[in-house]
């Protein structure tokens, strides 16, 4: 290529992440994953209720924890979401995250990518309030639902029983979905072995992020484990890296008030469903960009300057 000519490397995808970040342990890393990936333009996050009183809030904390481990401070946005799931399938639950997704997804042509780590509530707000936000053509990852094949142990799926209607009314909107269901999200497993390994010891946020998957999974009722399934990554992952997933494409499914299967909602139109991830690439990848993090942090001098 002569080095006159203008660059065609194309722009970074721009993204907001919603996240029930103080639910379990893995959301975290989906997060830290997104921020440290050069390809994503991360616009904003929006801590998510996961279906309790003062979850919403909880999720907020979370996120600022975050945020000021990878010393994000102000260079990114952070709207809460609703602190509740919709009441029904016409009547949203407006916040300053559902606002924040009408404002990016008119805020130029590049197309919106929205991650779901948890319900679907404030997209849902969003295409409620703004009904032109379909002509906007933004792209929805869901983690979230149960199995098409009724399997047995998968009900109900967390991230769908948390707002039913929100499910219902993104996946009936006409807006591009791709959802990860609960048989593929749950697969993509570390073992505290293998998070100590590579992440203790590399900066504050690895530690972190390791002692605090430990130490929830000391909270559960079903352990003991040494093990955890970093479900919400393969959002982040299909944003990065698209042919690194199996997809099938399927009629949006209607789902019963507690989150089964009923039928499907419009036979003419089809989301893509996610069947198998590359997880050797997910894993990995997230791990090199969490060590060459902790590796540019620790070369940093009192002054702020490079070694």
């Amino acid at each position: 290529m002569n080095r006159s000519e203008p660059s065609t490397t194309p722009p970074r995808r721009k993204a907001l992440i919603s996240t029930d970040a103080a639910n379990e342990a893995d959301d975290q890393f989906a997060v830290a994953h997104a921020l440290l990936s050069p390809v994503l333009e991360v616009r904003g996050l929006l801590p998510a209720h996961f279906g309790r009183n003062g979850s919403r809030a909880a999720s907020r904390a979370e996120v600022d924890r975050l945020c000021d481990l990878m010393s994000v401070g102000d260079s990114i946005a952070i709207a809460d979401g609703a602190d509740g799931a919709l009441p029904d399938t016409q009547t949203p639950r407006s916040s300053a995250a559902s606002q924040l997704i009408i404002d990016e997804a008119h805020s130029d042509e590049r197309r919106l990518c929205i991650a779901v780590l948890g319900p679907l509530t404030d997209v849902a707000s969003a295409l409620l309030e703004d009904p032109s936000l379909v002509a906007t053509d933004p792209l929805v990852v869901w983690v979230g639902g149960p199995p098409y094949e009724g399997l047995a142990g998968y009900s109900p799926e967390f991230n769908l029983v948390n707002d039913v209607p929100a499910a219902e009314v993104v996946l009936a909107s006409g807006v591009e979905v791709w959802q990860i269901p609960m048989p593929v999200y749950t697969m993509v497993g570390v073992g505290h072995a293998e998070l100590r390994e590579r992440l203790s010891g590399t900066s504050a946020l690895g530690d972190y992020l390791v002692d605090q998957l430990i130490e929830f999974n000391e909270t559960v009722s079903y352990g003991p484990l040494d093990f955890r399934s970093l479900g919400d990554s393969p959002a982040i992952g299909a944003l990065l890296n698209p042919l690194g997933a199996r997809w099938s494409l399927r009629p949006p499914p209607r789902f019963t008030a507690d989150a089964q299967i009923d039928g499907v909602l419009d036979e003419h139109r089809r989301i893509r469903v996610c069947e198998g991830v590359d997880t050797r690439w997910l894993i990995e990848d997230m791990f090199a960009k969490l060590r060459a993090w902790g590796d540019a942090e620790s070369s940093l001098t009192l002054d702020g300057s490079r070694l």
